[in-house]
């Protein structure tokens, strides 16, 4: 640090004043303040008026600074970002300065920033927007603008909303532009986005330097240039790249807040530099309007008139932060006068030994109030012109917005807001919370006008036209030609998935020079794998083959959309089940007969139970009660039961046992139909169920997926996979079987194994398809490519194009089998529980009527039967036919009358008036005893 001090003081022909005036009671009359500013740029002229406007009105408000008055001190630095520049602003510390506003550069305020430290002065920055000032190493730095973080937040939301996804960035190659890019990166990365190429350009740039720079620019892929740069070279770049082309259609150019800030200071612009920037995006430091606004507007031409002798320009955002600094250390400094009462300074003891001699090093002071200052600035909280001042934990300002802009015509448009807090919107920040305001239906941009005068968002970029051809690895394959092969005599390749790359490639609205280079040793079939990673090394630019697409594969790469549906299917040896004597037994498996001949029997006897007591053709001897069950419940199967039902409940059984016979029969004869005219095939493999089960070994194409897919997702042990490397040791491996050392099955894509049952009719693919999968080409991942070739594939599915050409390649001949069908074709007792549930509960639950119906009736008959007798004569009650209880039951009521009146005889009860009465019921009670 000592070092720097004395370059510094070898160029500066003066020396820091030393005071160390005691303390003092009373308020200073004056304070004294510095500025540092480039007076000629955009932003220096606007804001030297701004500072003096604000330092005027500070000084003429009473209730500020209580009669101190600011004295301030500016200093010219000419648009130099050198260190002669940084010289000639050390000029205003011959003055025992408190605060510095400035400087406007962020390259001066990193080195000003360690002069700021050593002297504990507050550096206010209105216009150093590079983000690493803020950091821990700059504590006396303070930003009083929008840092180009925010900035950054804003171009990268832009990017992220029109889906682009690779930019190109130009920027000044220092500090500013680095740390800005730097940013820009960052947030970009959030979004899954990325600077494929960055252009920097040196900080004294010339003509040659732009030019070089946008031939390199126009050579990259990418159409989306984000420009931040400073406001001196931004239109000569722009207007380079006019000329050469490169603001037409297609492209798309971002700047920075330099353009707005250009074109709102400028009143005019030549109207060469106007047709350069023509749909242009740009940004704009978001001010909400306010009142004291409006009057400081009203007010700018009379100040600029009054204080640049007649030079009109407009007023800029960075104006309205300038003037709003001022007041921000006005009211620090109001607080640090009413804590501590005065300002001094001290000699700083680290210099003491450079005492002496014409620098007078040691006549450097340190301003002691410094940190207290600083706290007092850190904690302010007003409504200045630019809106709400105050500061975050991290030093920062709050509430950062941008607003988005789109260059048209001879003026701008706005076509949105960005904020931390809202994103995209198209209202203005500070109206984002109003209770009428649907945040989700206000996350966009209005429409724009891009280069070219084109209203239809440009898709950002284009295939590289820097003579590079695209390399396209292809797998050298030994077996199934027909998707990859090299055509003989040529460099040409040919197959299925050519011909789709091809296809696609032609639906693609812009030319794509390549060439293929063939992957593998021509020895055996290369690993899939292996080739995807020549995509993420570099070597390769896409992969065009048999590339299945997985979820291991989709972290290396990305694939286009699939072309071709490819699931792994189980290959074995199958026959032809040829018909025989009892093939009308196959419908039907086992367990379905089963459980459908013991239906048959349990309704015949639940019929029976409900009919027998009504229904004297269920009455009768044992035999021929047994031989009625049979022969009514087999008989329902053809509806032709003679029998009439007469119970209520004996119909309800009777209709729903008749519905599943319905069912049953029909399902029957379609499934027997079936089986005796379409060629069934038989194998000891029923699919990958009865696989995993078993302990037979699998085989599995060397190198593919299904072997991982097979231990990890189906936990079959790898001592059971046998890898295979072609078609022949397919079917030799099938031909062996696992008692010689082959086989039970094969388990691979069902396009390959299509291929391979074309011509070999002892196997077939068994069960179903168990993985849903498909092929695609592969890209670098986040490759545009990869979005117009999926694009170009769908079109060419919707068109019929892409089946012509799987027809052409893939035609199945008569031999290839869709498997195995026995067990597809029988009928599981799994298809018609329901049914046999629905009559099951209909029998059980009217067998639980009847039985109450039952013992409500017997107990009615009898009440006056023993415990003892009473479980054997209540079956007795039940064999008997309903009609005689009945009418035990009214002869019953009748004896019971009658002895009533013997009761009522015998005990003197009877009615003199009744005579003739009395004569009958002493006969009908002589009879009822006899």
């Amino acid at each position: 640090m000592h070092m720097f001090w004395v370059l510094v003081l070898i160029f500066y022909n003066g020396h820091f004043i030393s005071t160390a005036t005691g303390a003092n009671s009373t308020r200073p009359d004056v304070v004294n303040i510095g500025a540092i500013l480039a007076f000629n740029s955009s932003i220096g002229k606007v804001a030297k008026v701004a500072i003096e406007a604000a330092v005027d009105d500070v000084n003429s408000d009473p209730g500020v600074l209580n009669g101190t008055k600011l004295k301030i001190t500016m200093q010219d630095t000419k648009l130099s970002s050198g260190f002669l520049g940084i010289v000639e602003a050390l000029r205003f510390m011959e003055n025992d300065t408190v605060a510095i506003i400035g400087p406007q550069h962020s390259v001066m305020a990193h080195v000003i920033s360690h002069i700021a430290n050593e002297l504990q002065v507050p550096l206010l920055s209105f216009a150093a927007t590079d983000p690493t000032l803020n950091s821990l190493q700059f504590p006396f730095f303070v930003r009083t603008t929008q840092s180009d973080l925010f900035q950054m937040s804003a171009v990268a939301e832009i990017v992220g909303y029109y889906e682009w996804r690779d930019v190109i960035a130009i920027y000044i190659d220092d500090d500013h532009g680095r740390n800005g890019v730097a940013a820009l990166g960052d947030k970009l990365a959030e979004k899954r986005c990325k600077i494929s190429y960055k252009a920097p350009m040196s900080p004294k740039v010339d003509r040659n330097d732009i030019s070089d720079t946008l031939f390199k620019v126009a050579m990259m892929e990418s159409r989306i240039i984000i420009l931040h740069i400073y406001s001196a070279w931004g239109l000569e770049v722009v207007d380079m790249a006019r000329k050469n082309g490169m603001m037409g259609s297609g492209y798309v150019w971002i700047a920075t807040d330099w353009l707005s800030t250009l074109l709102d200071t400028e009143s005019s612009l030549p109207p060469a530099a106007m047709d350069s920037i023509q749909g242009i995006l740009t940004l704009r430091m978001h001010t909400p309007d306010s009142l004291p606004k409006r009057k400081f507007l009203s007010r700018w031409s009379n100040l600029t008139a009054s204080k640049t002798n007649g030079s009109l320009f407009r007023l800029n955002a960075y104006g309205l932060y300038a003037y709003d600094t001022v007041w921000l250390l006005a009211r620090a400094l109001d607080t640090f006068l009413n804590q501590k009462g005065n300002i001094t300074f001290s000699n700083d003891s680290s210099l003491t030994e450079f005492q002496g001699g014409n620098l007078r090093f040691d006549s450097m002071s340190i301003f002691n109030g410094g940190k207290v200052l600083l706290s007092n600035i850190l904690h302010v909280n007003m409504n200045g012109l630019s809106g709400p001042m105050n500061f975050t934990s991290d030093g920062e300002l709050n509430g950062p917005a941008y607003e988005v802009i789109n260059v048209i015509g001879t003026g701008v448009r706005s076509i949105g807001y960005w904020s931390n807090s809202s994103g995209l919107s198209l209202v203005p920040p500070e109206k984002f919370n109003a209770p009428e305001v649907n945040k989700s239906s206000n996350q966009q941009l209005y429409g724009v006008i891009w280069p070219g005068q084109i209203t239809q968002k440009p898709r950002g970029w284009v295939f590289s036209s820097n003579g590079k051809q695209l390399r396209v690895g292809v797998p050298n394959r030994i077996s199934y030609r027909e998707f990859v092969s090299h055509a003989e005599g040529s460099d040409n390749y040919v197959g299925y998935c050519i011909d789709v790359f091809n296809a696609a490639k032609e639906q693609l609205p812009y030319a794509i020079p390549y060439k293929f280079i063939p992957f593998g040793d021509g020895h055996s079939n290369p690993v899939t794998a292996d080739l995807l990673h020549m995509i993420t090394t570099g070597e390769f630019d896409a992969v065009v083959g048999d590339i299945t697409i997985t979820t291991s594969r989709t972290k290396m790469v990305d694939f286009t959309q699939p072309y071709i549906e490819s699931g792994l299917v189980v290959v074995a040896p199958v026959w032809k089940l040829n018909s025989s004597a009892w093939a009308f037994l196959r419908p039907f498996t086992p367990m379905m007969w089963c459980v459908t001949g013991i239906s048959f029997i349990v309704v015949g006897v639940v019929v029976w139970i409900l009919e027998r007591r009504t229904n004297d053709d269920f009455r009768g001897p044992p035999r021929k009660q047994c031989v009625t069950i049979l022969w009514f419940s087999f008989s329902t199967l053809f509806f032709s039961y003679r029998e009439k039902i007469v119970s209520t409940l004996g119909r309800l059984v009777l209709i729903i046992w008749l519905f599943v016979v319905l069912i049953l029969n029909s399902s029957y004869t379609a499934s027997l139909t079936s089986i005796l005219t379409v060629e069934q095939l038989s194998s000891p493999v029923k699919g990958i169920e009865s696989l995993t089960t078993s302990n037979d070994p699998i085989g599995f194409p060397r190198g593919s997926f299904a072997e991982n897919y097979l231990t990890n997702e189906l936990n079959i042990h790898r001592n059971r996979l046998v890898p295979l490397g072609s078609p022949n040791d397919y079917e030799r491996a099938l031909k062996d079987g696992p008692s010689k050392g082959g086989v039970a099955a094969i388990v691979d894509e069902r396009a390959y194994m299509e291929l391979f049952l074309s011509t070999r009719c002892e196997f077939g693919i068994v069960g179903q398809e168990f993985t849903k999968m498909g092929w695609g080409f592969a890209f670098p991942r986040d490759s545009p490519l990869a979005i117009d070739m999926s694009t170009a594939i769908l079109r060419l599915s919707e068109t019929g194009d892409l089946q012509k050409l799987h027809d052409k390649w893939l035609t199945r001949s008569a031999c290839s089998s869709e498997g195995a069908k026995q067990d597809v074709d029988r009928l599981q007792l799994t298809s018609f529980w329901g049914l046999f549930l629905l009559c099951g509960s209909a029998c059980l639950l009217s067998l639980i009527f009847y039985l109450i119906k039952m013992v409500r009736q017997y107990t009615r008959h009898s009440s006056n039967t023993s415990q003892s007798t009473r479980i054997e004569s209540f079956l007795t009650f039940v064999k008997e036919k309903e009609e005689n209880v009945i009418k035990v039951e009214k002869e019953g009521k009748r004896g019971y009358s009658m002895r009533r009146q013997i009761e009522m005889v015998s005990n003197g009860r009877v009615h003199e008036e009744e005579p003739r009465n009395s004569t009958w019921n002493v006969t009908v009670a002589t009879n009822y005893e006899a």
